[in-house]
């Protein structure tokens, strides 16, 4: 992370290794604005006070390796986000005014998002800002996970169990709750199927009838063309002086078939005027049928209107053609029979619904027995976590309980509410003393019990609810001597499986890391970039030697520094 403007950092670049980080430094020194500063690259809330006195705004940005197939990169991804050399790019900005901008990828992205990534990135626990399993739904996922496949079975069934009932449920109220008005599209389907059958229309029949309306209406000048038409082109008996289309054409060709054999140009000629000839022979003959066949009887005409009046009411009722119409009788005749079946397919909904109501039940006891055992074992883990973390007398219980619900399914005798997880509502209790009732975590801890709590927790689930990294601020609050070496060892174990940084004033924890971390001021009082530093041999023995004794110089202290960090990698 890069950190500007930020507290008491002026400029600051902090590399979070992989493996365990610890970030150390003396009081008011700024080791909280590297927690702060990763809150806010995660959607945390921006307060103008974060910003240095005289600053315009503060920016952090950040570099987070993110596997491909996570939820977080799919969703970063949707969001427009480009990855720079695999790994994606955040940048958070907060005006010296409060207003706050966000990048991710290279892409302005609503702050809530980076709130929606970081419940898949990092676990945050600290004094007064606790995430994560905090969250009861957040809970019975890790309790879920931790069960492993014993859990995993009886879910997997009743999830395919509960997504049928779902589906059966929802078809089943669509038809009921609709069967008024699936009544009245039947209706009016079955009264326009009975129209059309009335009417008995054929296909093309409204485009024929046209045609012959046309015909009809105009029979006596159609006739009357034909009839003259025929005359030109064959002759009129009535004229035998009269000259035609066809003696023309047969005079034309006898002048040229005298002569034919003296030029074949004209032999080609006279041919094709025999064409001719024939032609018009073919035509004027179709024009006296035609003539002939034409029937100008009112009395077909008034019928023909009569059939197109009643196609016109189908076509506007059904269809921009008689073909429209009986397309739309087809479909509709299909939904009918889908409508008339309503009942007969309540009844097979009824019963199917009625099955996997009973299956579902069953289904979701087995999942809170499993559910039940799991816990049993985890809690026994926490509870002997937190024996070695300074709290022996504290218990952790988990509860799984259910809610009534008129509506829901019977499990052990009760009608309770389920969802696509079962019926289960899982919860976290710790009761930190004899005599001290279970609470909820986030009610029966003071901040820094809280704080190692949630490091037991996180211990044990490690594995079982894969969480990239895990800051963990002040968790030592109130740990001392071997209490502290055990807070360094389970974070150690906890950094096996995940990337883990924590802020501590406890050398006996700082010596578990892989990597040290001093932030320190310059004498202005602010933390520049060199001001956060990577420790390394002879400068981490000093500064272990100051958490331990106050003093860098201090023989016995460096002593006792050399030995912490010789007994960390010996148990790591």
């Amino acid at each position: 992370m890069r950190i500007r403007s930020l507290g008491v950092i002026d400029d600051a670049v902090v590399e979070l290794s992989p493996g365990f980080t610890a970030v150390t430094g003396e009081t008011g020194a700024g080791k909280t604005m590297v927690v702060t500063s990763l809150g806010l690259l995660l959607g945390g809330r921006a307060d103008a006070a974060l910003v240095r006195i005289g600053a315009k705004s503060a920016v952090v940005e950040g570099r987070i390796r993110v596997p491909a197939d996570a939820s977080a990169m799919v969703r970063a991804e949707e969001a427009g986000a480009e990855l720079d050399d695999g790994a994606l790019l955040i940048s958070r900005t907060v005006s010296a005014e409060g207003r706050s901008r966000a990048h991710l990828g290279g892409r302005s992205v609503p702050v809530g998002l980076l709130g929606e990534l970081a419940e898949d990135l990092v676990a945050v626990h600290g004094q007064t800002d606790q995430q994560g399993l905090l969250k009861p739904a957040r809970q019975r996922q890790a309790l879920d996970r931790y069960a492993g496949d014993a859990v995993a079975v009886p879910l997997a069934k009743y999830v395919a169990a509960y997504k049928r009932f779902r589906a059966v449920s929802q078809e089943l109220d669509e038809i009921t709750t609709r069967a008024r008005e699936r009544a009245q599209e039947a209706d009016l389907l079955r009264f326009g199927l009975e129209e059309i059958a009335a009417v008995e229309p054929r296909a093309g029949e409204d485009v024929e009838l046209a045609a012959e309306a046309e015909r009809l209406g105009h029979a006596e000048a159609l006739a009357s063309a034909a009839t003259a038409a025929h005359g030109a082109l064959a002759g009129n008996p009535e004229d035998p002086e009269g000259v035609d289309a066809g003696l023309l054409v047969g005079g034309a060709q006898r002048a040229l078939d005298a002569v034919r054999s003296h030029d074949p140009a004209l032999a080609g000629l006279a041919e094709r005027l025999g064409e001719i000839g024939i032609l018009l022979s073919d035509v004027a003959g179709e024009l006296a049928g035609y003539a002939d066949d034409l029937d100008a009887d009112p009395l077909r005409l008034s019928a023909v209107e009569e059939r197109r009046a009643a196609l016109t009411q189908l076509t506007r009722k059904y269809g921009d053609s008689i073909d429209a119409v009986l397309a739309w009788a087809e479909n509709s005749a299909a939904r009918l029979i889908e409508l008339d079946s309503d009942d007969d397919r309540i009844g097979e909904l009824t019963a199917e619904r009625d099955a996997l109501r009973g299956e579902l039940a069953g289904l979701a006891q087995a999942l809170t027995d499993a559910r039940a055992e799991a816990a049993e074992r985890f809690a026994a883990a926490v509870t002997a976590e937190l024996a070695s973390l300074a709290m022996p007398h504290a218990r952790v219980t988990i509860a799984i309980g259910q809610t009534d619900d008129p509506d829901g399914i019977e499990v052990g005798g009760r009608t309770v509410a389920y969802t696509s997880t079962g019926v289960d509502e899982v919860e976290l209790l710790l009761a930190p003393h004899p005599g001290a009732p279970p609470r909820p975590i986030a009610k029966g801890a003071s901040g820094g019990e809280l704080s190692r709590v949630m490091l037991a927790v996180e211990v044990v689930f490690a594995g079982s609810d894969p969480v990239p990294t895990y800051l963990f601020d002040e968790v030592d609050a109130g740990v001392g001597g071997k209490a502290a070496v055990e807070v360094g060892r389970r974070l150690a174990r906890l950094a096996r499986s995940a990337q883990v940084v924590v802020v501590t004033h406890l050398p006996q924890v700082a010596a578990f890391a892989d990597r040290q971390l001093l932030v320190e001021k310059t004498n202005d009082g602010s933390v520049t970039r060199s001001g956060v530093k990577v420790l390394e041999g002879e400068d981490r023995i000093r500064e272990l030697s100051r958490m331990l004794a106050g003093q860098e110089d201090s023989e016995t202290a460096r002593a006792h520094a050399e030995e912490l960090l010789a007994a960390a990698r010996v148990e790591g």
